[in-house]
């Protein structure tokens, strides 16, 4: 970065959020929450089930408000949706009716952008992985591929930022990691910010510049923990072990030796 402070893009002050439940007792997702988000970087959320993490990303997609507190980008406020801003579910929710390359020009389609950009979207399928299966429909594909085209589907419009909600959590492991690949091939390829909530400890740290602890509700940051790995990111490196220990010891799992679930 030739000395230069990094370039914040998203910033979040004191942000609040309460819901209510069926009883209408009112419960605090967000409390007092701050985070810088730096442009180009790849953060992740990591807490317990129930700590805000969707709800962050929600509302730096513009798809919520907070009660109380800013958000901005660009020091912009976010307002709403943007396609400055990628949201990537889950589950992908194709349209079962339209076929791989159908899906992926949607975003393109409904900003009026398709006949000067069409050439772009099968540029992505390529880069994903997906050439070949421009003709195919979602029964036909596998979850792991339907996902690469909610992530095309994202990309096309070239967001600044792409937020990621547990996208990878339906995969079998195998499936997993090659997504993580493509995902990292994706980050490199556009330069996007890249925000991220998942429950995986070793996934965060292999697609990572960031970590970002939550604290189990009402959700506020326990702690931010930069990722410097040297080279390939193996899952069995000394590095990377000693960072999944401190990550567990912050999310109060502190483990005595090594788990096998951890270690693909």
């Amino acid at each position: 970065m030739n000395g230069k402070p990094p370039e914040i893009l998203i910033d979040i002050r004191n942000v609040n959020r309460i819901y209510h439940d069926t009883n209408f007792n009112p419960v605090q997702a967000l409390k007092d929450l701050s985070l810088e988000i730096r442009k180009g970087e790849f953060i992740t959320l990591i807490g317990a089930s129930g700590c805000g993490k969707t709800t962050l990303l929600r509302l730096i997609a513009g798809l919520d408000k907070p009660q109380s507190g800013t958000i901005s980008m660009n020091g912009q406020a976010i307002t709403g949706p943007s396609h400055e801003r990628g949201y990537i579910f889950q589950q992908p929710t194709l349209y079962p009716w339209s076929t791989v390359y159908e899906n992926a020009a949607l975003g393109l389609k409904a900003r009026g952008l398709y006949k000067e950009n069409k050439s772009r979207i099968g540029e992505y399928i390529d880069m994903i992985g997906l050439g070949g299966f421009e003709k195919s429909y979602p029964h036909e594909i596998s979850g792991g591929m339907a996902q690469r085209v909610a992530i095309i589907r994202a990309l096309i419009n070239e967001p600044e930022v792409l937020l990621l909600d547990e996208p990878l959590g339906s995969l079998d492991a195998f499936k997993r990691i090659e997504l993580q690949d493509q995902l990292l091939a994706v980050w490199k390829k556009t330069g996007a910010t890249m925000t991220m909530v998942t429950h995986d400890v070793d996934e965060a740290i292999y697609l990572s510049s960031r970590i970002v602890i939550m604290t189990p509700r009402p959700g506020r940051i326990a702690a931010v923990l930069e990722v410097k790995l040297a080279g390939n990111r193996n899952r069995n490196n000394d590095d990377f072990i000693a960072l999944r220990k401190k990550i567990l010891e912050e999310l109060h799992l502190g483990i005595s030796r090594p788990q096998p679930e951890y270690v693909i």
